[in-house]
C-alpha cells in the first residue's frame, strides 16, 4: 500500500476482527444487543447466553490462550489486542468510521508506505503515530492530527522539514527522524520553540548534520527538551561535540543514549562559551586488536645477511567509508 490509509486496512484485515472468535456470527450475535464495554473485564457476562452461542470470556481465552489456532503472536502490539478484544465484547464499535474513535496507537512498520495521507486525520484520539522502515520522503503537517503526542519516522527517505513544520501537531513529545537523510544547514530552522512548544524527546541519529554551532542555537530553544540523539551524523566527530552540547543545553538529560550526570556538566562547564574551539573538522581515532592472514614480522628478522633466499614484500591499503 502506498499510503497510511491503505496500510491501516491491510492492517485490520491481518487481524481477522471479522471473524470467528471475534466479530458477529452465530457464536455471539446476541452481543449486538448487549451492552458491554470492550474496557471491562469480561467476568460475570456468562450470564443469559443463548444456547448455542459462546461466553464472552470463552472466546477471549481462545485469544490468550498460546495454545489456541486463534492466539496473538507474543510479540504482537498492545493496539493488536485491544482491537481483537473490542471485535469480542463490542464488535459494533469496529463497524464503518467508529474504529477511528478507539484507535491511539498507530503502528505501521516495513509496510512499503510512501505517504501521510488526509485519511489520518480520521484518528480524531490517535496520540501515537509509528511508521519507521517505509519509504515516506515528505509529511505533510496539515494530515497529522492535533491530538499527535509521538511521531516516528525512524528508516524512512526524509529529507527537508519544511512540510512537516508548517503546522505540526501541538503537543507532540516525541519526534524520531533517525536514520533519514536531513542535511544541513537548512534544516536547524526548523528545530525551534517555534514548532515544537513541547518537544521532550528528539531523534535525528544517522542523518548528514554536519552544523554543530547552528544545530545547537536552534536545539537552545526548545525548554522542554530532556532526551537528545545526534549520534551518526558528521557533526558528532567533532572533539568537544559531547561537551559543547552538555555545556549548551543545560536541561538536558540524556545524550546518543547516555545519562548526564553533573559531575559530567561540572566538567565541561564554559565550553558553551568558547565557540572558537568548535572547528570544522572531524576526528577519528581506529583501533585494530588482531590481523590474522598476515605473514609474522618476526619471521623476516630470521633471515640471515647475504642470504641468496628470496625476500618478498608486502604493502597494505586499508579504505574507511563515511
Amino acid at each position: 500500500p502506498g499510503s497510511v490509509s491503505a496500510a491501516f486496512q491491510e492492517y485490520l484485515r491481518s487481524l481477522g476482527l471479522q471473524d470467528f472468535p471475534c466479530g458477529l456470527g452465530s457464536w455471539n450475535k446476541s452481543c449486538l444487543n448487549a451492552c458491554r464495554s470492550p474496557w471491562a473485564e469480561p467476568a460475570g457476562l456468562e450470564e443469559a447466553v443463548p444456547p448455542g452461542e459462546e461466553t464472552p470470556e470463552v472466546l477471549l481465552e481462545l485469544l490468550r490462550d498460546q495454545h489456541s489456532p486463534w492466539a496473538l503472536p507474543r510479540d504482537c502490539s498492545p493496539q493488536d489486542r485491544l482491537l481483537r478484544k473490542v471485535a469480542v465484547l463490542a464488535p459494533e464499535l469496529l463497524r464503518g468510521s467508529r474504529i477511528f474513535q478507539i484507535v491511539k496507537s498507530l503502528r505501521i512498520l516495513d509496510k512499503g508506505v510512501e505517504e501521510v495521507d488526509e485519511g489520518v486525520l480520521r484518528f480524531q484520539q490517535l496520540e501515537e503515530l509509528i511508521l519507521s522502515a517505509n519509504n515516506i520522503s515528505k509529511v505533510t503537517s496539515a494530515h497529522l492530527p492535533r491530538t499527535l503526542k509521538v511521531l516516528e519516522l525512524c528508516c524512512n527517505a526524509v529529507c527537508d522539514l519544511r512540510d512537516l513544520c508548517a503546522r505540526p501537531p501541538p503537543e507532540l513529545q516525541h519526534l524520531g527522524l533517525g536514520y533519514n537523510q536531513l542535511c544541513g544547514p537548512s534544516q536547524e530552522k526548523h528545530l525551534t520553540v517555534d514548532f515544537w512548544p513541547n518537544l521532550v524527546s528528539l531523534d535525528l541519529s544517522f542523518n548528514s548534520l554536519t552544523d554543530l554551532l547552528g544545530l545547537v542555537s536552534q536545539l537552545s530553544t526548545l525548554q522542554n527538551l530532556r532526551i537528545l540523539v545526534l549520534q551518526g551524523n558528521p557533526l558528532a566527530l567533532i572533539p568537544s561535540y559531547r561537551g559543547f552540547l552538555v555545556d549548551s543545553l543545560p536541561k538536558l538529560s540524556i545524550l546518543d543514549d547516555i545519562h548526564i550526570w553533573p559531575d559530567e556538566r561540572q566538567q565541561f562547564h564554559g565550553l558553551a562559551r568558547q565557540p572558537e574551539l568548535i572547528r570544522n573538522e572531524g576526528r577519528v581515532v581506529v583501533s585494530i586488536g588482531e590481523m590474522k592472514g598476515l605473514p609474522d614480522p618476526k619471521a623476516f628478522q630470521q633471515l640471515k645477511v647475504g642470504s641468496k633466499g628470496p625476500v618478498i614484500t608486502y604493502s597494505y591499503c586499508v579504505t574507511y567509508e563515511f
